[in-house]
């Protein structure tokens, strides 16, 4: 039994974008205080849709979500903000035209008092935000535009990080830094839920992973035993659990 509180509960979640076309098909999740957990599987699995209706940006149909076992289903983003929630998504997560300290005021703009506190935790995590910050981020690499969404997210001082595949179209290089910088974040007490295509390396550097088949959680585990599960990989994984 985990000692931990419960901060995020996903209960039997039946979510999708359209109308009588479910992407969740009784899906649930559980994150404890500080745990970082991985949400793999194929193409088409719901991974990205568990980690947006979370975030109140898909329609559920059934089921619940609790935070801290405050009830949030279908709560709007900018209220989930306000609880201590957080989202990175894959794509579109900076503002091209902002400087890189501009981007890192926009995770602040409710409480702007805090930005310096809080620029002084981001950058002693990312220090590349901070000797670059007034660089624009559309010149940025994807690597960089990753960080500074990443370091966006973190100003709200959230309780919970949910990162939508943050290794995504970066070279293997970027991939190991940002998967160096998401422990790095989880070691400094946020818990995190990330969904990620790299399966190998986040059951490597997870607590717990969730495998979603079809929209619902076919397996769950920590991520060295699924790691070394065979038969999981073959079902599941195929090639996304090769080097």
């Amino acid at each position: 039994m985990n000692d931990k509180s419960l901060v995020v509960h996903a209960d039997d979640l039946v979510a999708g974008y359209l109308p009588g076309i479910n992407i969740l098909n009784g899906c649930s999740l559980t994150a404890f205080d500080g745990e970082l957990i991985g949400i793999i599987g194929p193409n088409g699995a719901g991974k990205s849709t568990l980690l947006k209706a979370i975030f109140g940006q898909v329609n559920i149909r059934s089921g619940k979500i609790l935070l801290n076992g405050e009830d949030i289903t279908g709560l709007k983003a900018n209220k989930l903000v306000e609880k201590g929630v957080a989202f990175v998504p894959q794509t579109n997560n900076v503002f091209p035209s902002l400087t890189i300290e501009e981007n890192l005021e926009m995770g602040v703009f409710q409480t702007p008092k805090r930005f310096k506190e809080r620029f002084e935790f981001v950058t002693s995590i990312f220090p590349d935000l901070g000797k670059r910050r007034s660089q624009r981020a559309g010149s940025l690499s994807g690597g960089e535009r990753q960080m500074v969404a990443m370091g966006r997210a973190l100003m709200i001082d959230p309780k919970v990080l949910l990162l939508d595949e943050p290794s995504a179209g970066l070279s293997p290089v970027r991939q190991d830094e940002t998967f160096i910088r998401v422990k790095e974040v989880n070691a400094a007490g946020v818990t995190v839920i990330m969904v990620e295509q790299n399966a190998r390396r986040c059951l490597q550097i997870c607590d717990r992973a969730y495998v979603l088949d079809q929209g619902k959680d076919a397996h769950t585990g920590t991520g060295r035993d699924l790691l070394n599960d065979p038969k999981m990989v073959e079902l599941y994984l195929g090639n996304l659990a090769e080097l």
